[in-house]
């Protein structure tokens, strides 16, 4: 942290600390939404990363060297995604949405030897306080209203202590403006990317529907279980940021259909929960007992909403089940003493 007191976008977050106002900073040069809104297509496109400010975010000139190092084919660990996700993971997410129109570039490039990797990391700056989440108010969670608000309260600030809320707003309107580069993605022949693509299309904002039936469109030719799971996933997602009723009542239908694949059932179940307060009936109940088994609660961890929901010792669809359906029994113990208490 010591390199990050020397940032100059310290002050900022100093200022803040002492009781400043926000607003004073929105759309000035340390305000990430506003350089990702300045950013030139053809600066995206062309790779011309020395027109982006990133000295004016905590870490950004290591996040500038990560995605040059991963644009020319350097390996992934230590650089590229692995700076990205590990910033990310550790609560630094400012520096990191600015890599993401040139991380889908790179996605969106079907000789890069990495683009997997590249893709897996467009959404992390997107999401915020989602590791190990698992209830139904929380899981889906999409502030749709981060794209203009300040969030402060929302989210919260990083560890830095710059705004989070600032660092997922300019990272969901990054992937909204790159949606023409994601969405043939959901199309893409490795099913890696299929999933990836539509978890970071999910965050996107779609006010006329069109990702949504996008994830629909793919999901009536889609012969891969688990992407399939994960497009009902992502329909609940952009609903649950998008409110549509129909939308609701299809993916209520996915979960009562017996015909549906069973990881595809399960991710109808757990996505109708986030999109409503009702009561959990009977017939869904008993189909996610039926369902979730502990082979298939460790397949379905390929899917990026499940593995960010795991906790200690339990996967993230167990966790769900856990959570959502039987909330009166106790997880576990992260305690490694308590088996002898």
């Amino acid at each position: 942290m010591g390199e990050w007191r020397t940032d100059p976008t310290f002050a900022m977050c100093r200022a803040l600390a002492d009781g400043a106002e926000l607003s004073a900073f929105a759309g000035g040069p340390y305000d990430v939404r506003a350089v990702v809104a300045a950013m030139r297509p053809e600066a995206k496109d062309g790779f011309l990363l020395d027109e982006v400010p990133w000295e004016h975010l905590p870490l950004g000139d290591r996040v500038r060297e990560a995605v040059h190092l991963l644009r020319i084919g350097g390996s992934p660990s230590g650089t590229g995604t692995g700076v990205v996700g590990g910033m990310c993971a550790d609560d630094m997410r400012a520096a990191a949405a600015l890599a993401v129109p040139f991380l889908i570039r790179i996605a969106a490039d079907a000789r890069h030897p990495y683009r997997v990797g590249a893709l897996a990391e467009v959404s992390s700056p997107a999401r915020a306080r989602y590791f190990g989440v698992a209830s139904r108010d929380e899981l889906l969670l999409h502030r749709a209203d981060t794209v203009h608000g300040d969030l402060y309260d929302d989210y919260g600030v990083e560890v830095t202590g710059y705004p989070a809320g600032w660092s997922v707003a300019a990272a969901r309107a990054a992937i909204t403006a790159d949606t023409a580069l994601l969405q043939p993605l959901l199309d893409d022949a490795d099913p890696e990317i299929r999933l990836r693509a539509a978890h970071a299309l999910a965050t996107a904002a779609d006010p006329d529907h069109t990702i949504r039936t996008a994830f629909r469109t793919r999901l009536a030719t889609d012969q891969d279980p688990l992407v399939r799971a994960g497009l009902v996933l992502a329909v609940a997602e952009v609903t649950r940021a998008h409110p549509h009723p129909p939308a609701t009542a299809w993916i209520r239908e996915r979960w009562r259909d017996r015909t549906q694949a069973p990881e595809v059932r399960l991710a109808a179940a757990i996505g109708w929960l986030c999109l409503t307060d009702e009561p959990v009936p009977d017939g869904l109940r008993a189909a996610v007992d039926h369902l979730a088994t502990d082979k298939r609660a460790h397949a379905m961890e390929a899917l990026p909403w499940m593995a960010f929901a795991g906790g200690t010792g339990e996967t993230g669809l167990r966790h769900c089940v856990r959570a959502m359906l039987h909330p009166e029994q106790p997880g576990p113990s992260d305690d490694p003493w308590a088996l002898l208490h």
